[in-house]
């Protein structure tokens, strides 16, 4: 069953890829909707502080509270997550201008591998960050009873909501890198093909 649907999945790439049109749009496409998801995941974390007071201590009948705010660059894998997902935008957007502009960014054949492995280095990037990212936000929603690390998810709600809409948005952009970086390695074995067979021709 496994195999069937992995044919067909093949087959329906391959049908894409091989309208040269369709194969275009595909690809552009794709990499809008990464770059919108890496920089909604980026202003959303970077956005996110949530200020609340508690009362700590009660001196007669006077409450002496405390004024916390919790910020994503109090964390630094929050701090890497906005640095990756922020890379990772700007990486799609010079990318696209790429795919717009074509040839005249290609210098001897080079377009294809520099951008593959570009695409691949950023699927690395975009989840690192997105994981780093996970262990701490699990960490503040449940915290840790062995290390005796309280979670703070039930006092900053709003805060854990927020910083939880960003990784999802991290990881449907990290689902459409991968996409990306699979096409972009088709590219790179179709053209090397062309090239080879140019080169017998010859």
């Amino acid at each position: 069953m496994a195999l069937q649907s992995g044919e067909k999945l093949a087959m329906l790439v391959g049908n894409i890829w091989s309208k040269p049109r369709s194969r275009y749009w595909t690809l552009v496409g794709l990499r809008l909707l990464a770059f919108l998801a890496t920089a909604a995941a980026t202003l959303v974390m970077a956005l996110n502080k949530q200020t609340k007071t508690f009362v700590v201590a009660t001196i007669g009948t006077t409450p002496l509270k405390l004024t916390l705010t919790a910020k994503f660059h109090h964390t630094p894998a929050f701090v890497f997550f906005v640095i990756a997902n922020g890379l990772v935008s700007i990486h799609n957007l010079v990318m696209i201008m790429v795919d717009l502009l074509g040839s005249k960014f290609d210098y001897k054949g080079f377009r294809f591998p520099m951008v593959a492995i570009l695409d691949m280095l950023n699927v690395a990037l975009v989840s690192g960050g997105a994981n780093a990212a996970v262990f701490m936000a699990e960490l503040g929603k449940n915290g840790n009873s062995h290390a005796r690390w309280d979670k703070i998810c039930d006092k900053f709600g709003a805060y854990c909501d927020r910083g939880g809409g960003a990784l999802i948005a991290s990881f449907l952009a990290l689902a459409f890198m991968l996409l990306i970086s699979f096409i972009s390695i088709l590219k790179l074995v179709n053209s090397s093909s062309h090239c080879s067979v140019s080169h017998n021709n010859n």
